[in-house]
């Protein structure tokens, strides 16, 4: 806890301490692999957390169904947790959403690039991802008007910058525009977890490097076969991982499946000693609930 002071920390249950049990409480609702194995033997749902909301589906349920209402309370207990939160608390759960956003601003561009309704589309779209300014792209008619619609009404909009522009928009290019906001996203949020240090830091830099470092090896796998140029493809590489910079130079000279896998054994000591999949996989909610509670602490105010 270094850098929390004595009185932030004493201050913390009546600032924040709701928030930590809620959060808490939505955690101990989560399956664990015990449940799991009773889910195998069992016939109903009305003994987990899940029961109560999918009690008035008439049966028997569809997988689709489960999932669809199992998201929802996701993001109703995300956003409930948002509408609580100060900051920085607050601007970190956004920046959790931005990844949501951009998929959802992706799918309607290309959907309006093969001509289907922006309504239609809507309701394909994540809802952690949605936004109020997301009712004022009904208006767009073609794949330009969206873009210049997304470049004023969004969040998104400063991460828009060094997109490509409207002229320019095929299949190719919507996925440079996806790796690119992805790009300026992952960078922006690894500098705010890092600007506000302590348990956040050491946790979510760890998470959005890994993430980074993946997106790096999709990114040159997806380029072979294409008209992107080995150049152009180094610009899509988030710069945050574990990776940066000899890695992503390496990737970035890549021309085939045998060049990537040589990367990223070269890598792999360094990945695993940092332990960022088992992490991510036996630790991270707790470290996340952690986080939620010191970020507050740790902020300069």
């Amino acid at each position: 806890m270094v850098g929390v002071s004595s009185v932030s920390m004493l201050n913390f249950n009546a600032d924040n301490g709701y928030l930590e049990g809620l959060a808490r409480g939505i955690k101990s609702g989560l399956l664990k692999q015990s449940d799991y194995h009773v889910l195998v033997q069992c016939e109903t749902l009305d003994d987990t957390d899940y029961g109560d909301f999918l009690a008035n589906e008439a049966g028997p349920l569809a997988v689709s169904t489960i999932e669809e209402k199992i998201r929802d309370k996701f993001v109703c207990e995300f956003r409930h947790l948002r509408h609580q939160a100060v900051e920085p608390l607050s601007t970190f759960l956004d920046y959790i959403t931005y990844g949501y956003m951009i998929d959802n601003i992706v799918l309607l561009i290309t959907g309006t690039l093969h001509a289907r309704p922006i309504p239609e589309l809507m309701t394909k779209c994540h809802p952690l991802g949605t936004f109020l300014e997301m009712e004022a792209l009904h208006i767009a008619s073609n794949p330009a008007e969206l873009y210049n619609a997304v470049l004023v009404d969004t969040p998104l909009a400063p991460y828009f910058i060094n997109c490509i522009s409207e002229q320019d928009l095929d299949e190719l290019n919507i996925e440079i525009i996806r790796n690119t906001l992805y790009k300026a996203y992952l960078e922006d949020f690894y500098a705010f977890c890092k600007a506000i240090g302590g348990k956040t830091a050491e946790v979510m830099c760890e998470i959005l490097a890994f993430e980074a470092d993946r997106r790096a090896f999709i990114i040159t796998i997806n380029s072979f076969g294409t008209e992107l140029s080995n150049e152009d493809r180094s610009k899509l590489y988030p710069e945050c991982g574990k990776l940066y910079p000899e890695g992503l130079t390496a990737l970035s000279k890549a021309n085939d499946y045998d060049q990537v896998k040589a990367v990223a054994g070269y890598y792999a000591d360094l990945i695993s000693r940092r332990n960022v999949a088992s992490a991510i996989i036996t630790s991270t909610l707790q470290s996340l609930i952690h986080s939620m509670k010191l970020i507050r602490a740790q902020s300069p105010g």
